[in-house]
Order: C-alpha cells, then sequence, then structure tokens
C-alpha cells in the first residue's frame, strides 16, 4: 500500500495557498500601508530586482505572483529562473514592474514566503546531494509551521525531496505512546488494520531490534527505526531483507545522513527540513522609477 503524493496543482491545494497569503496580508497591511501612501507618488511606475544574497535553490515565486496579485492588479512579477532551480549569489531571480505603492505594500509578505521556502528547498538539496549514490530517499516530517504546511512541504519537493505523510489523516503512524496506550506494538497494529475503514498505509516506529522483529510479522507497509545509531541500522536493513521499506529518523544532520543512508535504509526522514528554517538571502530592489 503505498502513500499517494500530495499535490500543490490541484485547485484545493491553490485555494489553501491564496489563504495563506491573504492572512499573511491582512496581519502585515491591517487597514493600510500608511508610510507608502505617504511617501509614494500616487500610481508612480516602479520596476525591480528580487536578487539572491546567497547562492542555493529558489522556492517560492509562484507564491510571490500570488501575494502581488492579491496586493493590485496593477503588478507585473516575472520570474527568471524556475523554482526548484539553483541560483548563485547576486543573481536576479524575477523582475517586478507596476505601482510603486502596491509593490512596497506586499514587499515584505513577499520576502518572508520566498525566503523561507527558499530556505528550506536550499537545506532539502544538501541532504539530497549527500545521499547521492544510495537508495535513501530524503522526507520532511510534520514539524512544520503551523499553518505554513503546504508552503513547508511543497518547499520540501522544490528541494528535491518527497513529502511523508501530510498529516494524521492520510496514514496511520503507530509510536511508542500509541503502543504504550494499548500494551504492544502487535496490538496497537491489529486495532488499526481492523478499524480503520479506509484501510490507510500503516508505519510502525520501532527502537530495538527485538521490536522490529515484533514489526516484521504485522501487516505494516513501513518502518520507521527510531534513534538507532548506523551500525544497528544495517543489522535491522539484513533482518528485514526487503520485505518492508526502512525510515532512518532521530537526530539527523549533515554530518551523519550520509553514514545513515550507506545502512541500505530507504528513507531518511528530517525535522529539521522545516523547524530549524534558515531563511535564504533574497532581497527585492527597485529602480529608478519612472
Amino acid at each position: 500500500m503505498k502513500l499517494e503524493p500530495f499535490d500543490f496543482t490541484t485547485d484545493a491545494a491553490q485555494a489553501g495557498i491564496a489563504q495563506i497569503v491573504s492572512r499573511g496580508l491582512a496581519e502585515d497591511v491591517g487597514d493600510g500601508d500608511v508610510t507608502s501612501l505617504l511617501t509614494v507618488p500616487e500610481n508612480a511606475l516602479v520596476d525591480g530586482d528580487f536578487i539572491a544574497k546567497e547562492a542555493g535553490v529558489v522556492a517560492g515565486l509562484a507564491v510571490v505572483i500570488q501575494v502581488f496579485a492579491q496586493v493590485s492588479d496593477q503588478v507585473q512579477v516575472t520570474p527568471l529562473v524556475a523554482d526548484g532551480e539553483r541560483v548563485a549569489v547576486r543573481q536576479v531571480i524575477a523582475t517586478i514592474r507596476g505601482d510603486g505603492r502596491a509593490i512596497l505594500t506586499g514587499e515584505r509578505v513577499a520576502l518572508n514566503f520566498l525566503q523561507r521556502m527558499s530556505g528550506i528547498a536550499t537545506a532539502t538539496r544538501r541532504y539530497v546531494d549527500a545521499v547521492q549514490g544510495t537508495r535513501a530517499v530524503i522526507l520532511d516530517t510534520r514539524k512544520t509551521a503551523p499553518g505554513l504546511r503546504v508552503l513547508d512541504k511543497w518547499a520540501v519537493r522544490l528541494g528535491g525531496g518527497q513529502n511523508h505523510r501530510f498529516g494524521l489523516y492520510d496514514m496511520a503512524m503507530i509510536k511508542d505512546n500509541h503502543i504504550a496506550a494499548v500494551g504492544s506494538l502487535t496490538a496497537a497494529v491489529q486495532r488499526v488494520r481492523q478499524g480503520d475503514a479506509r484501510q490507510r498505509p500503516i508505519e510502525v516506529e520501532v527502537t530495538t531490534l527485538a521490536q522490529l522483529a515484533e514489526a516484521l510479522q504485522q501487516p505494516v507497509d513501513r518502518i520507521l527505526l527510531d534513534n538507532m545509531p548506523p551500525e544497528q541500522m544495517a543489522v535491522a536493513v539484513q533482518m528485514t531483507a526487503g520485505r518492508i521499506p526502512l525510515e532512518a529518523s532521530g537526530n539527523v544532520n549533515l554530518n551523519t545522513v550520509t553514514a545513515i543512508a550507506a545502512t541500505g535504509v530507504d528513507y531518511i526522514s528530517i525535522g529539521a527540513l522545516t523547524h530549524s528554517v534558515k531563511a535564504l538571502d533574497i532581497s527585492l530592489d527597485l529602480r529608478d522609477s519612472t
């Protein structure tokens, strides 16, 4: 049973993104951008450039376009690269032209989305590059900014990673607290398998090889090796022998991910992709108005 990937292009997904943008603008603009209204001449036409101040992977240009579309129909954003593309220092990644007041009103919200998403995509690409040549796939987690999950997970995909479950509803993931609540791993799996009318994929978390042996006897679709050292993961891979996909998780970083991937696990999930984001430095520089 396969977890179906989230489709960010559907009408429902795009409507959700539009709502995120709307909330961001409402939070920042309130009843008006007093500074721009009082300093920028009415109907002033300006041009500007979005410039990468550091190398990385761009993500979120589509969201930038949505921001300015909601601010004014008198603003045109023209991407010069595609979302998911690597960019160099000082590279112009998009241009903007239109009403000066509207551009300055939307600037901060647009950059907040663009910088965060690009930071996530850049970090993801570093991990993807670090496991190149292995079978390991880099996954995100649910450790996203509340209300921004669709953007955080979209950025991971643009960075070359894949998405884990999107929420609590699209995959059953049995963890230590679930096991403790019912008394055993086997009992937890049986309750989910028998009780879920939709028969969603089941993943179970194990911390020991003994738990792994128990999990291998259950009708599960993936097993998560939680905080195991690489030597123990390698043994787990041998025990499993390809019968069920294995996911490694817990305190993964760029110093450890290559060794983890070398054990032969199928997936590596990394919370830091989204919970410890370093924004990519991108600026919007306006040129002389005309």
